[in-house]
């Protein structure tokens, strides 16, 4: 059987993870019990329905885990949740802990990259590898063409009434969804509509808005532990693959080069393409993983 006709026969499984505060994570999965396993956290405004080309590419050599992290997809959560991004790193702990993966490689992008290295940060040992595909440690990484409005938020109270409705407006706008796909592509009709439309379309649930602007403010406590992550990088012994889309105006390349003075075993590779690469590279970027991370982690 060749290696394509295996990467075929792989079919992903879905289901839901009872954790703690009543949260139920959704999440997909693919690959055997026994194999590395490798986590694959997503970002904003999206789900694990990013990763749903990559999975099968993966599921031939990983056990694949792709959680909906709280507040986006599938995953449930009661009314009195509180959205920051140390208690949806717990969920995601506790999730990880329901399933008993104690070793992992992780792959983080955009929000999922804080998540992955607070999870690190927390147990430093459990990790294995490391992919950043447009997920940043860096301050100088923060595109102020993004973020210059989120990081003047910071500096006021979280309810202050002009940036809840600056940010509402922003939320509400189905443009600002699909320009994160297919902004810095070449060519945009490339890009599947489908993540995009979904994106928009769970975004527009009752009380979303909401939860992404306090998610929006309190990210600034995650740039507050980027000196912690940087140590992580220099103090683990892992292989690091950073793949970039390098036209990202959110997440720059100077946050890519930035690993470079940390993490050790690093390899870095760009691609002519915006902030969700894997819309446009995905076998690319799975040839790497496999390359980098498969052949160079302990089994």
């Amino acid at each position: 059987m060749t290696e394509l006709e295996e990467k075929l026969l792989v079919t992903s499984s879905y289901g839901y993870v009872n954790v703690d505060q009543g949260v139920k994570i959704w999440y997909r999965s693919a690959g055997k019990l026994g194999a590395p396993t490798i986590l694959l956290l997503h970002g904003f405004p999206t789900s694990s329905n990013m990763f749903r080309n990559l999975i099968p590419l993966l599921a031939s050599k990983f056990r694949v885990i792709a959680p909906d992290i709280p507040g986006f997809g599938f995953t449930e959560y009661p009314a009195n949740y509180e959205f920051t991004f140390e208690n949806l790193t717990s969920s995601i702990e506790q999730f990880l802990e329901a399933l008993r993966i104690s070793k992992f490689s992780i792959y983080v992008f955009d929000y999922g990259s804080p998540i992955g290295f607070r999870l690190a940060l927390r147990k430093p040992s459990s990790i294995t590898g490391l992919v950043a595909q447009n997920g940043n440690a860096y301050e100088v990484g923060l595109d102020d063409r993004f973020w210059a409005p989120i990081k003047e938020y910071w500096k006021h109270n979280q309810e202050d009434p002009k940036y809840i409705q600056a940010f509402t407006e922003y939320l509400q706008d189905e443009k600002n969804v699909v320009t994160q796909y297919v902004g810095g592509v070449s060519d945009p009709s490339s890009v599947d509509p489908t993540n995009y439309t979904l994106d928009y379309a769970l975004l527009k649930r009752p009380n979303q808005e909401a939860i992404q602007i306090k998610l929006f403010h309190d990210y600034r406590t995650n740039v507050e532990l980027y000196p912690e992550f940087q140590r992580f990088l220099r103090n683990a012994d892992i292989p690091v693959l950073v793949t970039w889309g390098k036209n990202d105006t959110i997440f720059t390349v100077e946050g890519a080069e930035s690993y470079r003075a940390d993490a050790k075993r690093l390899k870095i590779v760009y691609y002519q393409t915006g902030h969700f690469a894997l819309e446009t590279h995905v076998a690319q970027i799975a040839d790497e993983i496999t390359t980098h991370i498969f052949q160079n982690i302990a089994h």
